[in-house]
Order: structure tokens, then C-alpha cells, then sequence
């Protein structure tokens, strides 16, 4: 009598070996990802390091510096300097742009429509050297002074009400001096830096915490 078993064995034999090849390629890790190379940083400028070493040095910064536009406005006469003219006219030459520069100072006088052209023309150029002589007096060159006359035609509020009667306000507003203050383009000066605020271990300590009495 012959016997069956071999043929069942191979059969085993040849579905044991799938089962292991299966489960070896199951068992294969997944690729690593490949690395990200992070950007280098870009470098800090000596002030930025600075500040990181040292966190109580103060950074120089600086700030681009306009020209000057500025009016000011007369009294009741219409040719005497006000205490708020003054006041910002005192402000005006302690300015950089008077103090650290030496552009050009242009002064141009308008008056109301009070009187005829001639008489008003001859206000508008009053109030200019009345400004130009207060800043020349505290220290302006004369050299970088221009005076310019105007008269009644660039008022800056109207002269008369509706019904035509004189509007005071208005007059008042048209007796006045614009001020411009030209800098070089692109000027600037320095400004003060803040304190960094300070930050790392107290001294004679490695830690931070103060050491022992």
C-alpha cells in the first residue's frame, strides 16, 4: 500500500514558506523621511549682538528728519507777535532743523482784505521781517532767511460773512506768516535708544539665584 504523505508535506512545506515571505515584507520598517535642512539664519548686525551680549547697551538709532511747515498768526493790530507766536517761535529755533542744518528759511506774509492791494501787500511784508528780525535776534543766519509778500491772495478763511459784513475770525486767520524749514533730503539725526531691559544671572552668581550672606 502506498502511502499519500509526502505530497501533503511538500504542500505544507510550500504554503509555510509564503506565510514567512508575507510576514517578512509586512515586517519591513517604512523609509525614513529624508532630513530638512533649516535656513541658515541671517546675520545680526553689531548693535543686535551687542544687545544679546549685552543686554544694558543702548543701540544708536536714528530718524529721517522733514522739513518745517509752520504758521503763525499776529494780534489784534495785526503786526504784533502774540505770546503763542512767540512760544513757537522759540520752539522752532531750538528745532535740528534750524540747529543741525542750514537750509533755507522762507517767510511768506498775507494780510486780510481789510485794505487795498497796496496796503495790504505792504502788511503782508511787515509780518515776514517782523519774523525774520525775532529769529535773526535769537541766532538765526540771515543768509538763509527769504522774505515773501502776499497780500490778501491766499487767504485761508474767508474775509467776510454771508451778508458782507467783515468776519473778524476769518481776518484774523488771513494776518499770518507761513513758515518752511528746508533739510537735505534724506537728513537724519540721532535719537536717544531705550535702555534693553536686563535680563541673564545677577553677578558673583552662576545660577541667578543671589548667593548666600
Amino acid at each position: 500500500m502506498k502511502s499519500r504523505t509526502f505530497p501533503i508535506l511538500r504542500a505544507g512545506a510550500v504554503i509555510l514558506s509564503v506565510s514567512v515571505l508575507a510576514a517578512c515584507n509586512n515586517a519591513r520598517p517604512d523609509p525614513e523621511p529624508e532630513p530638512t535642512i533649516a535656513p541658515e539664519p541671517e546675520p545680526l548686525d553689531t548693535g543686535e549682538q551687542a544687545s544679546i551680549i549685552r543686554p544694558d547697551i543702548e543701540i544708536a538709532r536714528t530718524q529721517t528728519l522733514e522739513p518745517v511747515e509752520l504758521t503763525v498768526g499776529f494780534g489784534n493790530d495785526g503786526l504784533e507777535l502774540t505770546a503763542e507766536t512767540v512760544t513757537e517761535l522759540a520752539n522752532l529755533v531750538e528745532s535740528p532743523q534750524i540747529t543741525e542744518f542750514d537750509g533755507a528759511i522762507v517767510l511768506r506774509g498775507h494780510s486780510d482784505a481789510a485794505g487795498n492791494d497796496a496796503v495790504n501787500l505792504r502788511a503782508s511784508q511787515e509780518r515776514a521781517d517782523i519774523i525774520a528780525q525775532w529769529l535773526i535776534e535769537n541766532g538765526v543766519d540771515e543768509d538763509r532767511i527769504t522774505t515773501i509778500a502776499f497780500g490778501e491772495q491766499n487767504p485761508v478763511a474767508p474775509n467776510a460773512l454771508p451778508d458782507g459784513t467783515p468776519n473778524e475770525a476769518g481776518r484774523r486767520q488771513n494776518r499770518r506768516v507761513d513758515i518752511f524749514v528746508a533739510v537735505p533730503e534724506g537728513a537724519t539725526i540721532p535719537t536717544p535708544a531705550e535702555p534693553q531691559p536686563q535680563t541673564g544671572t545677577l553677578p558673583g552668581s552662576a545660577t541667578g539665584i543671589p548667593p548666600a550672606s
